[in-house]
């Protein structure tokens, strides 16, 4: 073989090697869909996002997030379609009405869940332990603390009498969790008054209907993505009637409520993250038990309670996790 054969040779091998070399290194992109019952990505996504972030996925290198959101279950289902269309791998399901849409589209593409639902009675899954199927994912089991969250607005403002209820009525587990308020309402003596909240009409509905009654001087939230994501419109409007809130998450109080009681769901989707890593790496949603919360926190905002002109007992002050000053 000539000098020149040789050479020729090595630099073809030596090309093939970097070629191997680069691909090895050049990890596959992934492509997921996060489904969510609000237009637009919120907070809970960018926690998402920054926790796969930690786990080694960076969105546009070796991952593709597809959000894709709508406050209305036809919507979400068109969405959910469409997600699948776009060939993704997984779909994160973002509460409860984005849950039953991700369910209704597939029962093949594995789906990691929130919702404040039962899981079990809303037919995601099989057990906690043993999920089955194609869905894992975390539940905020709301249905557990809804009275607790009237007991303590009682305890807050004991003249209260008469409670508002916020609630939309697609959200999985409603009326299991109405319930619930109805048997602590009536061992504390107060008279509810339910509003059915899906969209931004029927949130300007309950509002007129609650100062026509002229009875409420309370304001219960039932916790799900559509009331998050109404948390602007429904603090300006209890804060105009000096209406005492409680509502389920954080978020809420941080745009102005007065005090919540629940799980930290900042905690819950980092969480979730991490049954997306082990599903992508090999791991059967049905193997993953669907995660519980460790811990529900009480939040107070101070500022608000001034602007209503209530005081929060000092024994509540200093029962909760965090005071908003």
């Amino acid at each position: 073989m000539s000098k020149v054969s040789i050479l020729f040779f090595f630099t073809i091998l030596m090309l093939f090697s970097l070629g191997s070399s680069d691909a090895q290194k050049s990890p596959a992109v992934r492509k997921i869909g996060f489904l969510g019952a609000s237009r637009g990505p919120g907070d809970a996504y960018e926690v998402f996002r920054r926790s796969l972030e930690e786990l080694g996925y960076a969105d546009g290198r070796n991952i593709v997030i597809e959000f894709r959101g709508a406050d209305s279950r036809p919507r979400l289902l068109e969405l959910a379609n469409e997600l699948i269309r776009e060939k993704v791998e997984l779909i994160v399901a973002s509460g409860g009405p984005a849950t039953r849409s991700a369910k209704d589209a597939t029962n093949t593409i594995p789906i990691v869940f929130t919702t404040s639902g039962d899981p079990i009675e809303s037919g995601f899954v099989e057990s906690i332990a043993r999920p089955g199927g194609n869905m894992t994912g975390m539940s905020w089991l709301s249905f557990e603390i809804i009275g607790k969250r009237l007991e303590l607005l009682k305890e807050a403002v004991p003249k209260v009498s008469h409670v508002a209820v916020l609630s939309n009525p697609q959200h999985p587990g409603e009326q299991r969790e109405l319930r619930e308020t109805q048997s602590t309402a009536r061992a504390l003596g107060i008279s509810l008054d339910y509003h059915q909240t899906r969209t931004a009409a029927e949130f300007d509905a309950a509002y007129d209907a609650i100062i026509k009654k002229q009875r409420a001087n309370g304001l219960l939230v039932v916790p799900e993505g559509v009331t998050v994501d109404h948390r602007m419109g429904i603090v300006e409007f209890a804060a105009k009637r000096r209406l005492p809130t409680m509502l389920g998450w954080s978020e809420y109080v941080e745009a102005g409520g007065l005090m919540s009681y629940g799980p930290n769901r900042g905690e819950s989707y980092k969480r979730i993250a991490v049954h997306v890593d082990k599903i992508l790496k090999g791991r059967k949603p049905s193997d993953l038990p669907v995660e519980l919360p460790l811990k529900f926190e009480m939040v107070i905002s101070l500022k608000t309670a001034k602007q209503i002109g209530l005081t929060i007992p000092p024994n509540m002050l200093a029962r909760a996790d965090r005071v908003i000053r």
